[in-house]
């Protein structure tokens, strides 16, 4: 049975997709006591279904469930143009560069075990960089142009979909044309926590953009120290 928690003030509803009740129940917990909405769902089919009645602010989507997995659930999302932010649970270290592969659009993940307080830090980042104070003048690098007022970015005339932390870490990057990047201090000001947990995320996120943005990727990767964004002309 799925269950519930009333939202916050101003926290938002958070879909969290969990067959293991006692890991969704700690989920469900933190996030309440972090003053979330929160509605559980233990079964891949109910989850469409419950994203599109219940329009979350994020989902916390683990990646082995019963029925649709969460990597399919993320897929039919994304190929629908929903791009509600995904924070992936997964059981292992080496699906992770799977989970947020070029296809899919994930914004984040946490591996199993898990501290509650991290995970609910992670829902916080993505939320912030989803609902951040925009920015108004739209901004040129290259042959991409990026409006952070109203979160489009466009190569020539051409409109990308990118996720809330595609667009906030390119973003980042071209608000400092040329101005090179560690991968610990983009870790730090674009997903908000320490290197600690690692920064291989920024890598797969880096092949992301690239990816999407194709020949007008500005992004240049600077052997031994980090990425910066320049002007390719």
């Amino acid at each position: 049975m799925p269950t519930d928690a009333r939202p916050g003030p101003a926290r938002g509803l958070i879909l969290v997709v969990e067959d293991e009740p006692a890991i969704a129940d700690v989920i469900r917990l933190n996030l309440a006591k972090a003053g979330y909405g929160v509605h559980v769902e233990h079964h891949g089919d109910n989850a469409l279904d419950a994203v599109r009645r219940l329009k979350p602010a994020a989902i916390i989507l683990d990646v082995g469930l019963p029925g649709l997995d969460g990597i399919e659930i993320c897929r039919k999302l994304r190929g629908d143009q929903d791009w509600t932010p995904v924070l992936f649970v997964t059981a292992r270290d080496d699906e992770v560069d799977r989970i947020v592969g070029l296809e899919l659009g994930a914004d984040d993940y946490v591996t199993k075990p898990f501290s509650p307080r991290e995970l609910v830090a992670r829902v916080t980042g993505v939320l912030r960089r989803t609902q951040g104070v925009p920015e108004p003048a739209p901004q040129t690098v290259g042959a991409v142009t990026l409006d952070a007022g109203q979160r489009r970015v466009f190569t020539d005339n051409d409109e990308l979909a990118l996720t809330a932390t595609e667009f906030d870490l390119l973003a980042y990057l071209m608000r400092r044309p040329g101005r090179v990047f560690t991968r610990e201090q983009l870790l730090s000001q674009v997903w908000g926590y320490s290197s600690v947990v690692g920064t291989r995320t920024v890598d797969v996120h880096i092949a992301q953009l690239r990816a999407k943005l194709g020949g007008a990727s500005p992004i240049r990767t600077i052997r031994g120290v980090g990425y910066a964004a320049e002007n390719t002309s």
